[in-house]
């Protein structure tokens, strides 16, 4: 399995960016795939996610209204649309996978705002 990350960068707050993570090697139809993030002196933190299964999705309270999630299943890759970017936003985003019992990581893509 593999996750490989892109669209992170620098932004202003208010901003926005749209990050990709594009998954191969796994061909199992119930899974959930999303994003955690870490910043500095702060543990990973769950983003949103995405049920393979259902669409449902997730999203964590400080993200809500501004972050979207979505996935396009033809070319097996899920997008976290960004919105009004904040300043603590900033963080190493790590695309995420679970599948059956195992969690995959991507490498993670940095996001910054600045104030």
């Amino acid at each position: 399995v593999q996750l490989v990350e892109s669209g992170g960068g620098l932004v202003q707050a208010g901003g926005s960016l749209r990050l990709s993570c594009a998954a191969s090697g796994f061909t199992f139809d119930d899974y959930a795939i999303g994003w955690f993030r870490q910043a500095p002196g702060k543990e990973r933190e769950g983003v949103s996610c995405i049920s393979s299964s259902d669409g449902s999705t997730y999203y964590a309270d400080s993200v809500k209204g501004r972050f979207t999630i979505s996935s396009d299943n033809a070319k097996n890759t899920v997008y976290l649309q960004m919105n009004s970017l904040k300043p603590e936003d900033t963080a190493v985003y790590y695309c995420h996978a679970a599948i059956l019992w195992s969690h995959y990581w991507g490498q993670g893509t940095q996001v910054t705002v600045s104030s």
